[in-house]
């Protein structure tokens, strides 16, 4: 579980808002399950950092308000439509037994150990993330697909996943394809013995060396003619 700190925020103008941006902090709101919202702001970098990890929207993250600490999750962050930098944060409090929809990425591991990858496989990832509906207090961070042993023509779908009994994809009735591996587009020709490419390159020198039919000699192969005698 990640951590972050936070500030109450009681700005109620938009200059005010900008101020707090260019002391390299974010505004945020905080909300959820009994308590009022909070407006917080906290730190740019921090933030930053935790979103460039694939599992932020699914982490749930320690949130210290002022010396009070709150499970929260990220619900959406907003980016300056230029510089693409974060300029607020919505936070949704983690209520134990209440149940919610979440999007967890889906992770592959041991690709290093699959015989389809080694012979030129392609992995096609048909969903980067599942939607889920699960208990607060039991969103998992990833979904993991094992790779280990997987040869070509193998496709993974949800059921193949492992989930407690009470988290549930939010699409129902059907057992959907999550990744596939697929053959190579293009394969490779099997490489020619060493000896057999000698004698493929000797006949190919030997052949160099005879004349085209209809070549002329060289200019400098001419033999040169006597001149005509005078009358």
């Amino acid at each position: 579980m990640s951590s972050l700190e936070a500030t109450i925020r009681n700005n109620k103008t938009k200059g005010e808002l900008s101020i707090i941006r260019k002391e390299g902090n974010v505004p945020a709101i905080v909300y959820g399950g009994t308590n009022q919202n909070e407006n917080v702001s906290i730190s740019k970098k921090i933030l930053k950092t935790l979103i460039e990890k694939d599992n932020f929207y699914s982490n749930i993250i320690s949130l210290n308000v002022n010396g009070t600490t709150q499970n929260v999750l990220p619900r959406e962050v907003v980016y300056h439509i230029l510089s693409d930098e974060p300029i607020h944060v919505d936070f949704q409090r983690v209520v134990p037994g209440a149940k919610i929809r979440i999007e967890v990425p889906v992770q592959f591991i041991n690709q290093e150990k699959s015989p389809g990858l080694k012979k030129g496989g392609v992995l096609n990832i048909v969903r980067r993330k599942i939607e889920l509906r699960c208990p607060s207090e039991k969103i998992p961070e990833s979904l993991i697909i094992d790779l280990d042993g997987v040869d070509i023509g193998e496709s993974f779908k949800i059921s193949s996943i492992k989930l407690d009994q009470d988290v549930v994809p939010t699409i129902q009735g059907r057992d959907f394809v999550i990744a596939t591996l697929a053959a190579p587009t293009v394969m490779k020709e099997p490489e020619k013995p060493a000896a057999a490419e000698g004698e493929a390159g000797a006949e190919a020198a030997a052949e160099g060396d005879k004349p085209a039919e209809g070549d002329k000699p060289a200019e400098g192969d001419k033999k040169e003619e006597a001149p005509a005698e005078k009358k």
